[in-house]
């Protein structure tokens, strides 16, 4: 069986320009566009209080996204913030003005009228966009990698969307998008990765993903967490992951948690950069074959990488056992702790905390990282059963290791 393979953060720092990106008041103001929504409610999180004492933990701690917006994954907070981000800049409006209210009603049209917005994606970035656009009245294009599953094109195309499944991985899907919004009138590209001269829109859906980290921060302080000591975090692109670090960095400046990036190994861009030590972001090609689609990316979100460089503390290229395992074990959990359907992309972080609190050949990284019994660590389950069929072939069946 493969192992998991790991680098400490040893990158020079950059001078930070992003991290200002995700400070606690500008994410504030984020939280309170998405509270204007109907479907918004704070999502769980999970308190595995049996886990972790089974696992030699303090504490153990799921943000549970199957719950947003009832799309089953976190996505759609970043592709609404974006888009509300834009129309605010095209109309002259402050972002408090656009409220969902003003955003579904007819006086949007009359002073923004009707844009398409593009986008590539493995499901739920682009669910979120259709889902957005719809509800905006607006048009969305998404385009989809080879080998996406029938499912999550439905989901996609359910919500009224332009969808094609093209014979691309999903960073020339990205390519494609791009040049198709640049061809078209009013067109929009609005991806969750960023490239020099493409900063602003990925900008704004990094914090859109800041509700989310803001409701686990305020959940943790009511269960008299005050602050984890670890934070895993999963990265395809690495919009979530810098998001993820950036707020915990601006949160707690002064003793921020460990952090700890992981990612599919066929795709882990990241930490090939990590493993260069010079600060530079490294790609990853080929058809990034894993079951972690929502992380089969091989080229890094700048603007993430550069928060991460500065801040992450290790990088993690992990096998696909690992979600299989955690997608069993959150699905099945201690008696008394609850249950969380966690997707292929959504899972892995418990699979990786679990290979590191029982698995020798890890022992090295679990002492340098200081994971013990006073440890309090969060995880993000990112999506639900997004691909039923293949949720249930690895937590019934047994697949995947």
């Amino acid at each position: 069986m493969d192992k998991i393979k790991w680098v400490f953060n040893e990158m020079p720092k950059s001078e930070d320009k992003y991290l200002p990106l995700m400070e606690t008041e500008r994410i504030r103001e984020v939280k309170a566009f998405h509270e204007s929504f109907p479907q918004y409610t704070v999502t769980p999180l999970a308190r595995l209080d049996g886990m972790a004492k089974r696992l030699g933990l303090g504490g153990l701690f799921v943000k549970d996204e199957s719950w947003r917006f009832g799309l089953n994954a976190f996505k759609v907070l970043g592709g609404s913030f974006a888009m509300a981000r834009y129309i605010a800049g095209e109309t002259g409006k402050r972002i408090a003005d656009m409220t969902y209210d003003y955003m579904t009603g007819e006086q949007l049209l009359k002073d923004f009228g009707q844009a398409t917005f593009f986008t590539a994606t493995d499901g739920n970035h682009g669910r979120g966009v259709a889902w957005a656009a719809r509800k905006l009245g607006q048009k969305a294009v998404v385009h989809m990698p080879k080998d996406t599953v029938q499912m999550r094109y439905d989901n996609v195309a359910r919500e009224g969307a332009t969808v094609t499944i093209d014979n691309l991985n999903y960073d020339d899907c990205v390519r494609v998008a791009a040049k198709e919004a640049a061809e078209t009138e009013h067109g929009i590209v609005l991806q969750d990765t960023a490239w020099e001269g493409y900063e602003e829109a990925p900008s704004w859906i990094m914090q859109g993903y800041g509700t989310l980290i803001l409701e686990a921060a305020e959940q943790l302080r009511a269960l008299e967490v005050n602050r984890p000591s670890h934070v895993f975090v999963q990265a395809g692109v690495g919009c979530l992951a810098g998001a993820v670090v950036g707020f915990f960095a601006n949160l707690f400046p002064t003793e921020p948690p460990k952090f700890i990036v992981m990612e599919a190994e066929k795709a882990a861009c990241l930490y090939e950069g990590a493993c260069r030590k010079d600060g530079k972001p490294a790609v990853v090609g080929g058809d990034l074959e894993t079951i972690m689609a929502g992380l089969a990316c091989g080229e890094p979100n700048i603007i993430s990488w550069d928060i991460l460089r500065n801040h992450a503390d290790a990088f993690l290229a992990c096998p696909d056992w690992a979600s299989a395992k955690g997608m069993r074990m959150l699905a099945a959990p201690v008696k008394g702790d609850p249950a969380v359907t966690s997707g292929e992309s959504g899972a892995v972080g418990m699979g990786v905390v679990n290979a590191l609190m029982t698995d020798p050949d890890y022992a090295e990284l679990k002492e340098k990282l200081g994971l013990d019994s006073y440890s309090n660590v969060l995880l993000i389950s990112t999506e639900g059963d997004t691909d039923p069929v293949k949720y249930r072939e690895i937590v019934w069946d047994g697949k995947n290791g």
